[in-house]
């Protein structure tokens, strides 16, 4: 059965779902403007979902894929669609893991029929999970050598503790050498699956061809199968405690980097376009309060911000500067007070109107190519309730209040505070910076 998600405008932006045997979903989005396609398989499973045994077998597994299928070697899938032009790659985040290309429209049929037999039919052989074994240990390495990088891992590890939403994608050195082919392989089994699976292509396509060649290839892969209905969005659970603590990694760096945050808002919570407008505004931009005063003003950092990020049950506000060690005090000192400052003070209707105008440029510059809303769709399928069309997005920010932001930051400032910190620190207390 196929329904119209989206009707679109004068003939594009149309969105159509089909959900085929064993749960499959096809999404589609016409945009006949364009010469382009992007494809993604996407997985309803990430990396919270392992159990310990299991831990880094999500990105493992992402690896294993673009290894070799009974028709293709590693060789071959890429060649597929990089000798016609197109891109292929592949991501895993905490809560789905995706394969996507983007090809011509000519060549549709290519790019789903290669991406369909990477995730349908990999065959795990024993030396590719020990050659690969060894690059996900490098990126590790690799992870581990960029403290910019590696000090919003260590804050969500202190943010979220010892929980599978606290633990790297990646996995560790211990988990990943612990990582058998049986065990890789029963985690492949169970979780890649057609009913937690969508398919979403967006460009100058046609919604039943596309759904066609969908089926043509999992058929002949035997993978339309299982339960008849698909795995429902995943939408709450059962939370994180609120936690604080300070976490100092010592390294012999040049610079001192450091995130500062706490727990905010999952992501279907109507507060989250007031913790957007709030966000914007405090560390979004040159013009946000953090940039002007830390580097602008006082030549403190060249790179600070502020973030925010939701879950399906949970969600992290934290702010991030990189400076210089003996700085790293009043850089603390600045943050704290800002946040105080927001509490007291509230945000002027200047800054409001600027955090605004950032979501929805964000927004929708952001859906301006193929990939972006390739993305946007294939979440509405797994993580949201539904697709909210593109004008109720924005409306809704632009119904957030002065009100809304002061209530946000109230609920989300006062909450206990987390600190991470990388640099040449070694008996280091930094508790006054979440006292």
């Amino acid at each position: 059965m196929t329904t119209t998600l989206y009707p679109g405008k004068d003939g594009a932006g149309v969105v159509r779902r089909t959900v085929l045997p064993g749960g499959l979903r096809v999404v589609t989005e016409t945009m006949p403007t364009v010469r382009s396609v992007a494809v993604g398989i996407w997985v309803g499973i990430g990396s919270r979902d392992e159990a310990p045994e299991h831990m880094g077998a999500t990105h493992f597994l992402e690896h294993l894929l673009f290894k070799g299928t009974p028709t293709r070697n590693a060789m071959e899938i890429s060649a597929s669609i990089e000798g016609i032009g197109g891109e292929i790659n592949a991501f895993t985040a905490k809560e789905y893991t995706c394969y996507y290309a983007r090809v011509l429209d000519e060549d549709l049929a290519i790019a789903i029929d290669v991406l369909a037999d990477v995730v349908t039919s990999s065959l795990l052989a024993p030396e590719d999970v020990e050659s690969e074994r060894g690059v996900i240990l490098e990126e590790i390495a690799m992870h581990d050598d960029d403290p910019a990088d590696l000090v919003h891992e260590e804050f969500s590890a202190e943010l979220f503790g010892d929980t599978p939403i606290g633990r790297p994608i990646l996995g560790n050195e211990e988990s990943i050498n612990a990582l058998t082919r049986d065990r890789i392989g029963e985690y492949y089994r169970r979780f890649y699956v057609p009913s937690r699976t969508v398919v979403s292509v967006v460009g100058n396509v046609d919604h039943e061809r596309v759904v066609d060649l969908v089926a043509a290839a999992y058929e002949r892969a035997g993978a339309l199968h299982g339960p008849a209905e698909p795995a429902p969005p995943r939408i709450g659970g059962p939370g994180v405690p609120q936690r604080s603590g300070v976490r100092v990694i010592a390294r012999p760096t040049e610079q001192a980097n450091l995130v500062l945050g706490t727990t905010a808002y999952p992501r279907t919570d109507e507060r989250r376009f007031a913790l957007g407008v709030l966000n914007a505004a405090l560390g979004g931009g040159m013009s946000s309060r953090l940039f002007q005063e830390i580097r602008e003003k006082r030549g403190l950092a060249y790179s600070t911000y502020s973030f925010t990020a939701h879950y399906a049950d949970t969600g992290q506000f934290g702010i991030y500067v990189g400076c210089l060690p003996s700085k790293i005090d009043e850089v603390l000192k600045i943050c704290r007070d800002e946040m105080a400052r927001v509490l007291t003070e509230g945000l002027t209707p200047e800054e409001i109107a600027r955090g605004k105008g950032q979501m929805r440029g964000g927004l929708v510059l952001g859906l301006e190519d193929t990939g972006s809303r390739m993305s946007r769709i294939a979440k509405s399928e797994l993580v949201y309730e539904r697709l909210m069309p593109v004008d109720e997005v924005l409306a809704r920010i632009a119904a957030v209040t002065p009100e809304d932001v002061a209530a946000v930051a109230q609920d989300v400032f006062n909450r206990p505070l987390t600190l991470a910190v990388i640099g040449p620190y070694e008996d280091r207390d930094f508790g006054f910076a979440i006292a």
